[in-house]
């Protein structure tokens, strides 16, 4: 039985990107204040540690109001990352993909006055034929998938083969990890604890949305490793599949 399972899971995995996530977040699992403003709080190192993981990915993907709210660009950093990559084998330049389900993503965001790779927006039939006009000259593709939610499953197959995305880094929100957890899709978790605590019942977390109703259902994760730098903590979480 077990060797049937990994073989479902070998055959998936061909089908879509190895997907890992990384989030920085305080001791009580909060990683933005209550009212969703982001102010970065993790240390220098947690910074640089997030640029080495792009370093190892085909593409970066967030959700619209992860990219608008710090004014992210989703790319590789300077020349000493780019030069990682290149010594990977990988592309200079990530590919850099905004998932949102209505394609409400500001047009003024500083991700499109970036051009130095190709930016995807993926989206649903719910976006609009105005936003549609607004959005085409500033990506690459404007690409639908589902009716009133993404079909990440589906999305992420046509990114493995459109565009030979291996390894997929997604950075947030947490209501787009939640969406990848209920899909199966999260392979590997990296979260940096924080020796903060926002508190707050609505404060975002890594995971927001309905994901579990008991535990028979909530998602699991194996540890993989743990470093203490300074006072926070970089952990690495496996995820545990389930054959499909």
């Amino acid at each position: 039985m077990k060797k049937s399972k990994n073989k479902n899971l070998k055959q998936r995995d061909r089908k879509t990107p190895f997907v890992f996530v990384n989030f920085a977040m305080t001791a009580d699992g909060k990683i933005a204040f209550a009212n969703h403003k982001f102010i970065p709080f993790a240390s220098r190192r947690d910074r640089d540690h997030m640029m080495e993981l792009r370093a190892t990915a085909d593409a970066v993907m967030s959700g619209a109001r992860t990219v608008e709210s710090n004014g992210a660009t989703l790319g590789p950093g300077g020349a000493k990352y780019r030069g990682l990559r290149l010594k990977r084998g990988l592309g200079e330049y990530n590919l850099r993909i905004i998932a949102s389900g209505s394609g409400s993503v500001d047009t003024d965001a500083e991700i499109f006055k970036h051009r130095f790779s190709p930016v995807i927006v993926l989206t649903t039939a719910r976006i609009s034929k105005n936003k549609l006009r607004q959005l085409r000259p500033l990506v690459h593709q404007i690409k639908i998938f589902g009716g009133r939610e993404i079909n990440f499953q589906a999305a992420f197959r046509w990114l493995r083969k459109k565009w030979n995305v291996k390894r997929l880094l997604c950075e947030g929100g947490g209501e787009l990890h939640s969406a990848l957890i209920r899909a199966d899709l999260v392979d590997e978790l990296h979260l940096t604890i924080c020796p903060k605590i926002f508190g707050g019942r609505d404060t975002p977390t890594v995971a927001d949305g309905c994901v579990a109703l008991n535990l028979a259902d909530a998602a699991r994760f194996r540890l993989k490793s743990v470093r203490r730098i300074g006072d926070e903590l970089f952990t690495v979480f496996s995820a545990l599949k389930v054959a499909l």
